[in-house]
């Protein structure tokens, strides 16, 4: 479903690039008709940039360092390139190009699940590697894609019983973003669930929920709110210490899950990324070598 609208949403932009220029043309001020298609074009890097300046306001007293002026700058063009890579050609066009990795007996696989407005395609150098190095794998494209985060436990449930099955062991959760609070309400649920993962890693997540979900309107956007009613749901549900096998990459320059520390969890060995912003974390070699190195190490 996401895949099909963001097409669309890429088919309407290519036609608003295509009236302005023709609009330029028919005034005879073609130079107008390029500079408003220019900024068709890229204005998502306007909503980056806004985004970036509102996490730098928020900051606050957070304890993690506050990025400064070169930072940000790094952060927001390296932010600009993935997200329109992800947005733009993988998560519309190459949903399915890289399928699952089955599992294999004794062989410990990873479950993947992404985050908001995302689909399982951000996964898919995630998936190339898993394929080279003969790891199972399942990723995930949650569905329906504007729903609460409660109705996605059921697909995380199904993944991780199918690696279960296939391989014989407990696999590895990868969450990007939104995707850490769905597992987080999975194991909350789900009678036993603590005891069939291996280990969590969070990449990015709101666990503590993100001041710029405030400014989003669908139902899994309000659960990612600070201090939601659905979020304190569960809190109080997770029992203490656990944590204590998860792992929580957090960064001072995450564009989307701000201030930094609603990225960490209490008890958890939770890491910073310095210089990183949202989507490019999922990517970081810290995260790949921690991630491969979790899924070889032993029972």
């Amino acid at each position: 479903m996401l895949a099909r609208l963001q097409r669309r949403l890429i088919a309407l932009l290519g036609l608003a690039i295509a009236a302005s220029l023709a609009l330029g043309v028919a005034l005879g001020r073609p130079a107008l008709g390029v500079a408003i298609a220019l900024l068709l074009a890229f204005s998502y890097t306007l909503v980056l940039a806004v985004e970036f300046v509102l996490m730098a306001a928020v900051h606050g007293d957070d304890p993690a360092p506050r990025a400064g002026p070169g930072v940000l700058l790094r952060a927001w063009w390296t932010e600009c390139v993935v997200a329109l890579w992800v947005f733009g050609w993988l998560q519309p066009f190459r949903e399915q190009a890289r399928p699952d990795v089955p599992g294999r007996r004794g062989v410990r696989g990873i479950v993947f699940v992404h985050g908001y407005l995302c689909n399982r395609a951000i996964w898919n150098p995630w998936l190339a590697q898993c394929a080279r190095l003969g790891i199972p794998c399942v990723a995930i494209s949650l569905e329906p894609v504007f729903s609460g985060l409660s109705p996605y436990a059921a697909q995380v449930e199904r993944a991780v019983a199918r690696l279960e099955q296939e391989t014989g062991r407990a696999p590895l959760i990868v969450c990007h973003s939104m995707g850490g609070l769905v597992v987080r309400g999975w194991l909350a649920t789900t009678p036993g669930a603590a005891a069939r993962v291996h280990h969590v890693v969070t990449i990015g997540s709101p666990h503590r929920g993100t001041w710029l979900a405030h400014l989003g309107g669908t139902a899994n956007a309000a659960h990612m709110r600070p201090s939601n009613g659905w979020l304190r749901q569960l809190e109080a549900a997770e029992p203490p210490g656990s944590h204590a096998r998860w792992t929580c990459f957090y960064g001072h320059a995450d564009n989307i899950v701000f201030p930094p520390r609603s990225a960490t969890l209490e008890g958890a060995d939770n890491r910073h990324l310095p210089a990183t912003p949202h989507v490019a974390m999922a990517y970081h070699p810290a995260v790949m070598a921690e991630v491969l190195a979790r899924v070889g190490a032993g029972a």
